[in-house]
């Protein structure tokens, strides 16, 4: 999806969390659980941001039914380069209803995992708070 690529390139995080929908199922790539819900993904983004560095979408897929979108994607977390994928689903309302992240290599997999690990309790209370 353009518009969620072009704010997250602008790190304009309001305008990416406006894309989601209330009931987002967010699919990390180191967590085995999903996470539903508006305020839970946006504060993720939120994390996400902050742990990835020198991030930049390579290459962007879209099926032809405007429904389905893959962002290729490359950063760095520590000293780990990762590359990975953003597999977007948009419902019938043009919102966002699934976002699945995944990495890789496995190194670079476990340091986005305790990088986001030590933000675990701010991602928390911050959807606690958004969510009110």
């Amino acid at each position: 999806m353009h518009a969620f690529r072009e704010a997250i390139e602008a790190l304009d995080l309001d305008a990416a969390e406006a894309l989601l929908a209330p009931d987002v199922v967010f699919t990390s790539p180191v967590v085995f659980k999903p996470y539903t819900g508006k305020a839970i993904t946006a504060a993720i983004l939120r994390a996400v941001s902050g742990v990835f560095k020198d991030f930049r979408y390579v290459r962007e897929i879209n099926d032809v039914h405007g429904r389905d979108h893959a962002l290729v994607f490359t950063a760095r977390v520590g000293d780990r380069e990762i590359s990975g994928c953003d597999f977007i689903h948009v419902g019938e309302d043009g919102l966002i209803d699934e976002f699945t992240v995944m990495v890789r290599p496995l190194s670079g997999a476990q340091a986005l995992a305790a990088a986001m690990g030590e933000q675990f309790e701010r991602i928390a209370e911050e959807a606690r708070t958004r969510s009110v």
